[in-house]
Order: structure tokens, then sequence, then C-alpha cells
């Protein structure tokens, strides 16, 4: 996904883990840039940014160092550094919910000074920046699971949140296109701490365009995980030691992609200036020309093909990225169009700062019913128990306690624990109410299950309102939706389902 989860160091520490990395003009001033990096997948309502961590966009001049088959892009000149830190918890002042400050460094050292999650953010005195930093809607979406198969599905990271940080800027003030106007941008997460041990990475993460980790390093099956080492290199300037590395695993990554239509659309010497173009990954963008929806990669297509671009690149909120990438990847472009399963984000991108759109915070609703043939007492004499055979997606069900507030805790046959807790419960009315105690990626999370008498015997309803937390959406729902379907399954083989 994107830069999601990009490695085991990542996936280990969300904190550190960037996901995506934006750059287009401003729909509401196409004089302004805006520049959007987004870190923590899978996001809960409490999620903070890293106070160790500094999250840092960096933007340099580049040049084209050749066209066709000797396709280049070259970074020149000074860093063009936002970098963002952030400070633990305040407070609450007033009975006023505790908040998170920080603080975004500009190129020339100055600092603005921020309230984490204020849709106004903050800005220098002549307004020439404009920053803001909090818990947002992912902007980012994927109709693909599994890259053996390519199989296509519903948006996977539907109703998840991200951390964002967002630049606006003043494009001629900030980026001086007369001296040139195309651009490359990387964000990057590093060690806020300069006297950290050695054992301390120089780099924990770094996203330049989307995909490269997880699309084109993670390509190639039964290959050793290298997506740690990129991630330690330090952008525009890669080691020289590990290029051949990079290059051969970019190089199989590729003719892999190409070979899933049945015919060959790489020919070699385009295929290596298609690496040598990935290996500086950045992501370009130029401010004279428009940025859209689906400019994307058209810089790198119209250089690698050896003709001009004519668009300005970049990325925008509502870009299809993935299948943009994964055509290109496969056919070159010169075939049909390969569409996954998602049309677009949770929320769209918005038209004015701070363009990522506020967190989702709906909770989300499973429901399943079952008709039975049993009479509701006798069936609630086992669901009332909260356990027994309501729960034989699992090995083993125990229950610890009686009554309210007892735990019950399942062991299932893919070896995930959970363990729920008795809320509430209604003899007469045959209903109960539980939470979450772990094993579900979601919170909050509360499960209902009631038995109604039919005219044939009972009905057994069961639901879930929850949220997806540390996990993408679509594996969330995919993990209650087994749960129960399996829960009621058992109850069916025990007391016969109604005709």
């Amino acid at each position: 996904m994107s830069d999601h989860i990009d490695g085991p160091r990542t996936t280990s520490d969300p904190s550190i883990d960037l996901t995506d990395l934006f750059a287009f003009s401003s729909p509401a001033d196409p004089r302004r840039t805006v520049l959007i990096a987004n870190v923590f997948p899978f996001a809960g309502e409490t999620a903070l940014f890293s106070n160790v961590v500094n999250h840092s966009i960096v933007v340099r001049r580049v040049r084209i160092g050749g066209l066709g088959d000797a396709a280049s892009f070259k970074a020149e000149g000074p860093e063009i550094r936002f970098t963002f830190q952030f400070e633990v918890l305040e407070p609450g002042r007033n009975r006023e919910r505790q908040r998170q400050m920080g603080r975004c460094i500009l190129p020339d050292g100055r600092t603005l000074p921020m309230v984490v999650g204020d849709e106004q953010g903050t800005s220098t005195t002549d307004g020439s920046i404009r920053a803001f930093a909090g818990l947002r809607s992912d902007p980012f979406y994927m109709g693909w699971v599994s890259m053996k198969e390519l199989r296509s599905v519903p948006n996977v990271v539907q109703e998840d949140n991200v951390l964002s940080m967002v630049v606006e800027l003043d494009t001629a003030e900030l980026l001086n296109p007369r001296a040139g106007s195309l651009f490359g941008v990387i964000a990057e997460t590093t060690p806020r701490n300069s006297h950290a041990q050695e054992t301390i990475p120089p780099r924990f993460d770094w996203v330049g365009r989307p995909e490269h980790t997880n699309y084109r390093l993670n390509g190639v099956p039964d290959a050793p995980d290298i997506r740690d080492l990129w991630n330690q290199e330090t952008p525009f300037a890669i080691s020289e030691d590990l290029l051949p590395l990079f290059r051969k695993r970019l190089t199989e990554s590729l003719q892999r992609w190409d070979s899933r239509d049945g015919k060959v659309d790489w020919d070699p010497t385009a295929l290596a200036a298609a690496v040598n173009v990935f290996l500086d990954d950045f992501l370009l963008f130029d401010v004279a020309k428009p940025i859209t929806d689906t400019s994307h990669l058209e810089i790198e297509k119209s250089t690698i093909d050896g003709r001009a671009y004519t668009t300005g690149g970049g990325r925008t909120l509502n870009a299809n990225v993935i299948d943009i990438l994964v055509t290109w990847l496969v056919n070159r472009g010169r075939g049909s169009f390969w569409q996954g399963g998602a049309a677009g984000a949770t929320q769209p991108g918005a038209a004015s700062f701070p363009y990522v759109r506020p967190p989702n915070v709906s909770l989300l609703t499973i429901t399943r019913s079952l008709d039975l043939t049993a009479p509701p007492q006798d069936v609630w004499a086992v669901i009332g128990q909260f356990g027994g055979d309501v729960a034989p997606a699992g090995r083993q069900c125990r229950n610890q306690r009686c009554g309210v507030g007892q735990l019950r805790s399942i062991e299932t046959i893919e070896g995930r624990t959970i363990v729920e807790r008795l809320a509430e419960i209604d003899e007469a009315r045959r209903t109960m109410r539980y939470t979450l105690v772990k094993g579900i990626p979601a919170a909050p999370y509360e499960g209902t299950m009631a038995v109604r008498p039919t005219a044939t015997g009972s009905v057994v309803t069961w639901s879930a309102k929850y949220r997806p937390k540390g996990q993408g959406g679509l594996i969330v729902q995919t993990v209650i939706s087994r749960l129960l379907d399996a829960g009621l399954e058992g109850l069916k083989r025990r007391f016969g389902a109604a005709p």
C-alpha cells in the first residue's frame, strides 16, 4: 500500500512509517504550491506524532539528464527543507482536552509553532508559508490485494486515518521557478536526537514516488526483503555500494510486472532506463505546468519515451496513482488501463487549506442474523453464558468470572487470541452487550447479541460496531465478519437452521 507498512521496522513502529507524499498546485490559488506528507498508517483517534522523530519534507531543483534510453533526472542545488517536530501532550487547560504542540522549522531556520489539529494551522507573518499538522482521513486509495495475483477489491484503506503534515507556500518566493521549474520532493523520518546511539539508524523511513518499496523493491517472490535497507539510504544520494543490489531487484521486479499481460512491452533498453529513473526516487513536479489528477508520472513516462513532457506531474490528493502505476508497469501505458476496485478515497481531497479532510470518526457496523429451529429459551441458554458454541471460530473459548464484567477468551484457528468483556445482559429480553479487550485491530468495539422468537423457532441477531485501528479497514471488516459468520455457523450446526 503506497508507502504504508513498507518494511519490518516501519511495520513494528507506525509512528515512523510514512504513508504518502503529495505535491500539487493549490486549487484555491495556483500561485501556491502544496506539499503533504502523511505518517502513522491506520491511526486511531488517540494517535500522536512521535516526539523523538524529525518529520521532514525536502525539495530540490531537478534537471533532465537525458531522454529515451538515456533518461535520467539530476537533483541540483540546495535543499529546501521543512521539518516538523512535536512534543508530548500538554495538560488540558480549564477542562479542555489535552493537546499536542509542535513546530515547523522553515528552510531559512525560522520556526512556526503550531497546535496539532488546529484547522487554521500556522503562518508566517507575511503569509508566504502556511503549515498544518493533525489527524486526518487517509487520502490514499487502492483497489488491489495480493501482488502475486492482483485481485481487484474495494478500497483496502477505506475509513482509515493518518497523521498529516501540510505545507502551503508561495511558489515564486520559495521555489524561484525562474531558475528552473522542475523539482523533486521526498519526505523522511529521522531520529530527532542528534546524539543518538550508533545502533539507531540515520533514517527510519523515506518516500518519493508512491509504491517504490512495496510494489517495485518488494515485487520479486521469495527474494530477501531489502525495504529496510532502502529506507535507511540518503534520498538524492543512494549509496554507490548498494546501487547494484537495488538495480538488480528493480530490474527483476519490472520484468515480472511486464509479464503479467503475457507480452513484453519493456524492451531491454527501455527497462534499463526505467530502472535508472526509479533509482533516483523522488516525486517529480513542475510548477510551471498543470498538475492534475491524471498527470502523475507523466514527466517520467514522456522522458523515457524520448519526448518533452507536457504536464506538471506531481501527485494530487485525488490522483489514482496505483492504477496509473500498475498500468505503466504492465504495459508501459500502451495497452488497456488496469483499473482496480477502488473508485476513490474515503473522503476526497478538499480544494482549500488544509486540503486533507477531517478524520473518519463514525462507527462502522456489521450485522448478521440466523433463523434457527430451536425455541429462543434453548438458544439463549447457550448464548447467555457468554461463551460456549458462540465462538466456534476458535479452538477454545474460556470464561472468567460470572455476570457483568466477566471475560471471554477465544483462541482462533489462525492463532489469534480475542478477549471480550460482558458489559450488559438482560435475561428477560435475551440480549447482551460486550466490549473488546484485545485481539481485533479495532477501537472502540462493541458487540451485541439478541435472540427473538419466530413462528418456526428463533432468530439470532449479532452486531458489531467498531472503528478500525492498526489495520486497513477491509482487513478489520474481514476479521470481524469471519468471526460472526463462524459463530452463527456453530449455532446452526447445534440447533439447525429454520427453512
